[in-house]
């Protein structure tokens, strides 16, 4: 890696939050590339926080963007707000049962901090091949931004139970091919059953 190569880069998995006004989860109101350049200045390689596979590893950094937190904890208030349909996150993967709560129904608290998730350049790299993405150009900098997470707390939340078991379908389906680990499920299933994303 030069010396002038940023550390990381943005994928274009990560571009619907800022440009999909339907996307589920955190969005993010600036351009993709301040956006690259303000983690670049906050984070390095120093800074790498282990994820749940050896190609994926997370930075935290203070919600300097102003997102609001898409989260909230289920209780008879928000439970009689949640709604559901099948919805696929992208037009190659295949849309599973997903539950929300609108976000015109609900008020979302502004996050603390941004978990900024990341990817290998290779494992990018040999996801959209699988894809059969054609003229992707990935940079040459080591880590990708698959996606941001607004959240309240300094470190990894669980992902989704479903996003767990697509990742366990391989990468032909849009998932990482990791294989599904059942006490991190479980963990998963605890966490998701208390809280509810606002979409």
């Amino acid at each position: 890696m030069a010396a002038d190569t940023p550390v990381f880069f943005l994928d274009a998995f990560a571009m619907r939050q800022f440009t999909d006004p339907t996307y589920q989860g955190t969005r993010l109101k600036c351009s993709p590339e301040e956006f690259a350049r303000q983690v670049n200045e906050r984070c390095g390689l120093q800074d790498l926080k282990d994820g749940y596979a050896p190609f994926c590893k997370h930075v935290f950094v203070e919600n300097f963007v102003g997102a609001s937190c898409p989260v909230v904890e289920l209780n008879a208030e928000t439970e009689q707000l949640v709604t559901s349909a099948y919805k696929a996150r992208t037009e190659k993967e295949l849309p599973v049962l997903t539950r929300w709560i609108p976000a015109d129904r609900i008020q979302a608290p502004q996050a603390k901090y941004l978990d900024v998730i990341l990817y290998s350049r290779e494992q990018i790299i040999d996801e959209h091949n699988a894809m059969k993405d054609e003229n992707v150009d990935i940079p040459d900098s080591p880590w990708g931004i698959i996606s941001v997470k607004a959240q309240m707390e300094p470190f990894e939340t669980p992902m989704q139970p479903i996003t767990m078991m697509r990742n366990a379908l391989g990468k032909d389906e849009g998932g990482s091919g990791v294989t599904l680990d059942r006490a991190k499920y479980q963990e998963s299933v605890e966490y998701w059953s208390r809280h509810v994303p606002i979409a």
